[in-house]
């Protein structure tokens, strides 16, 4: 079952400018699938057409078998999530506050959270280790902390479908890879499906299913990390010399090439 199909995506913010050039891929419902590609590329844009914030130029968008235009507000915040890299807050809500703002598509007009929002909205602090600054305000934490306490909002919501824009922003190596561990077991246990839009290759390498690679609004490449992550293809989509490994896992391991190595 598709969560996700894209089909010739075309957009742009001003007339003769694309930014999107008839991207096109589809994701299976269940697979964790990274948006990978240089600064500029168009990565945070798709995934704002792909959650319906923006509308394409051409193309079409389905979610779960249905255009994403014929699902109603309520209808797609039941079934999509996204976790952007900012949020800003303009009160002084605290991270639990913020959390159960994602079970706001389950509420009724005008009514408040019961028990089982708030049982929701700790489980996910829990996922994603904010639950001990809960009571702090959003304003009062660190960039790490603050990127953890969104995602568990997106988490809070049940989603079907999770996007995922830059999610290990700020954060150290621990939790970096305890995000994306949780993701792998939401999708292999939970059937969550989640697209990651990442910066960093050697995590979507190592913990991604499959990956599309942006190059300047365009497809470039979609695939397994090992078809995607070659040191020709990369080089030429980011214009700097790499050097491609192998991790234990023989997972792929990209780097910048030394003056040695490319000797």
């Amino acid at each position: 079952m598709l969560a996700l199909s894209a089909s010739a995506v075309t957009f742009a913010y001003r007339p003769g400018a694309p930014v999107l050039d008839g991207v096109g891929f589809e994701v299976a419902a269940g697979e964790l699938f990274g948006i990978i590609g240089p600064n500029g590329s168009g990565k945070t844009t798709l995934v704002r057409i792909l959650s319906r914030a923006l509308r394409p130029v051409s193309g079409a968008v389905q979610i779960f078998g249905r255009p994403v235009e014929d699902y109603n507000r309520g209808e797609l915040a039941r079934t999509i999530a996204v976790a952007p890299q900012e949020s800003s807050v303009a009160f002084p809500f605290t991270a639990l506050e913020i959390v159960l703002m994602g079970r706001a598509p389950f509420l009724g007009r005008f009514a408040f959270e019961g028990a089982r929002d708030l049982d929701r909205a700790k489980a996910a602090l829990d996922l994603t280790e904010a639950r001990a600054f809960a009571s702090r305000r959003l304003q009062e934490l660190s960039g790490g902390e603050k990127q953890r306490v969104i995602l568990a909002r997106a988490l809070a919501q049940e989603p079907r479908l999770l996007f995922l824009d830059e999610p290990t922003t700020f954060l150290d190596l621990k939790h970096q890879a305890a995000i994306y561990r949780l993701a792998q077991r939401l999708c292999r246990e939970e059937g969550l499906t989640v697209v990651a839009v990442t910066h960093d290759l050697n995590l979507a390498a190592l913990f991604c299913d499959r990956l599309l690679l942006i190059n300047r609004g365009r497809r470039a490449a979609i695939g397994a990390p090992e078809e995607v992550l070659t040191e020709s293809l990369l080089e030429g989509v980011f214009e700097v010399p790499l050097e491609v490994t192998r991790s234990r896992s023989g997972r792929p391991l990209v780097f910048p090439a030394s003056e040695e190595t490319r000797s």
